[in-house]
């Protein structure tokens, strides 16, 4: 099932949307095939913007507890937040997760504030969420009277926030995780609870078997697991166009669900439509998928909370979250440093990736201050240094050093702190930067790589200077390396970032 006719003018909505799909494919440049989308070229823009911030805010904010998958591990009897929900609110056929929608009043919510922070942060492009798991969009749908717009802050959160974003000369994207609520309710249609009563069959709905809710999406080896209708996959259709043809993201980010076999004629067409809607306008536009569930050609790739071991040829996202617990807001969660998600980045960087950084605000819209302390430093870091990572490209190695970083998704905490050893590449305009991701006490950095002869530095070194600094920096290159004196200070885990000129 996908929306029902409860809604006044939903078919008629629905057909409206998928009409101007149609329309938009029919006058543009993309078709909805692999071989026309694999001609897909990534934006300029994109590739040189390097820093995003993801925003994951929603009713889920409100009981702020274990994670923004609140709401689906509400229904799983047995589990710690059913039985954390219980105590706290009552049984779910009386309290369930609809009743928190009118607690979730965004009463501070300051999106001009917001954009203004992340300018400040360094960050080039925002993404907040449009629509989470749990089926609220937080932008004003003709598709479903649950929404923000509608309900509880009664407020278009994303079109506020795509106007302040943009005032503030930064991009702007939406993500849709829309495709996971097809099974994201499924635990409370198997006991008395809310998600049974007909009545909330709009919000919770379709509440359908996955078999499969974790893993590879592109898995779909259990006969037993339900898949999504004709109806369901219009309307998830017609729900991303919306989002487009509303807000004219630059950047629409899929979660991992889009990989189920089901969903891949529907990907061709958003595509197709979303690239073409793009075209028209004479602006990039940028899809992120993870696993395969798209041709990596024809958009790209984001790894959650996990990096490349080396340089991708083809240009690459990582999505990870400034706490470590949840990607929404809950109380007592724990924060990375700025210092280790600035290593992070560069590493990022150098191997031709991009950073989409989380932050998740309370229900009433405000972001954590330790949240916005970390944002704050790492502007401070690329105000300074950020000539090594903005526009720049990958070298022709990443970088050198003893510290290796954990490849894979969900492994971006398990790599070890780095030394002033590790050092990463970029390159700009002829220009070559050489980033210690640790900063020494005396103010040496060595780098084997540049080495006089080398393969990678066939010419000589001109000049070297410290980014942020306007310290004297001297420098020696021999057949054993390039070493960079600068004034000795303090040890730190803050990179230090070199820009280095070659003799023509």
């Amino acid at each position: 099932m996908a929306q029902s006719d409860k809604m006044p003018g939903y078919q008629q909505n629905l057909k409206s949307r998928l009409d101007q799909v149609e329309r938009t494919i029919e006058k543009g440049p993309f078709q909805p095939s692999w071989d026309s989308l694999e001609q897909y070229k990534i934006p300029a823009w994109y590739l040189d913007a390097k820093f995003g911030i993801f925003i994951h805010w929603g009713v889920y904010s409100v009981p702020a507890y274990d994670s923004e998958w609140y709401p689906r591990k509400m229904y799983l009897p047995g589990n710690d937040v059913y039985q954390h929900h219980m105590a706290t609110f009552g049984p779910q056929a009386s309290f369930g997760y609809k009743d928190f929608i009118p607690r979730f009043t965004a009463s501070k919510f300051d999106a001009n504030a917001w954009a203004k922070l992340f300018h400040d942060s360094g960050a080039k492009f925002v993404v907040p969420v449009g629509e989470h798991h749990d089926g609220f969009p937080m932008y004003n749908s003709d598709l479903t009277e649950y929404s923000a717009a509608k309900m509880g802050p009664r407020r278009d959160v994303i079109g506020e926030l795509e106007k302040s974003v943009r005032s503030q000369g930064l991009h702007f994207g939406v993500s849709s995780h829309r495709a996971e609520h097809w099974f994201f309710f499924n635990g409370g249609s198997k006991f008395n609870s809310d998600v049974k009563d007909p009545r909330y069959s709009d919000f919770y709905g379709p509440a359908e078997s996955d078999g499969k809710p974790h893993g590879n999406p592109d898995d779909d080896r259990d006969e037993l697991a339900d898949k999504p209708t004709k109806a369901y996959l219009d309307d998830w259709l017609a729900r991303s166009a919306e989002i487009v043809d509303k807000y004219n993201p630059d950047l629409v980010w899929f979660d991992w669900w889009i990989g189920r076999p089901a969903f891949r004629p529907y990907l061709k067409q958003f595509a197709a439509f979303y690239y073409d809607h793009n075209a028209a306008k004479h602006e990039g536009a940028v899809i992120n998928y993870k696993y395969d569930a798209y041709p990596e050609k024809a958009a790209v790739l984001d790894i959650e909370r996990g990096q490349e071991g080396d340089i991708r040829p083809l240009y690459w996202q990582t999505d990870t979250s400034i706490s470590n617990k949840s990607w929404g807001y809950i109380e007592n969660d724990t924060f990375k440093t700025p210092e280790f998600i600035l290593g992070m980045l560069v590493d990022i960087v150098s191997k031709n990736g991009a950073l989409l950084l989380n932050i998740g605000p309370d229900k009433e819209g405000v972001i954590p201050q330790q949240a916005q302390d970390i944002l704050l430093a790492m502007g401070r870091w690329l105000a300074a240094s950020g000539d090594s990572v903005y526009g720049t490209r990958p070298w022709k190695v990443y970088g050198e050093g003893p510290t290796k970083t954990a490849a894979g998704a969900f492994k971006d905490t398990d790599t070890k702190p780095y030394t002033p050893e590790d050092i990463r590449f970029t390159t700009k305009d002829g220009l070559l930067y050489a980033i210690a991701l640790a900063t020494p006490a005396d103010g040496v950095i060595h780098v084997k790589s540049l080495a006089k002869g080398a393969k990678y530095a066939p010419r000589a070194i001109a000049s070297v200077t410290r980014l942020g600094s306007d310290q004297k920096v001297t420098f020696e290159q021999t057949g054993n390396g390039l070493t960079i004196h600068s004034e000795p200070g303090a040890a730190s885990q803050y990179p230090a970032a070199f820009q280095i000129k070659f003799k023509t």
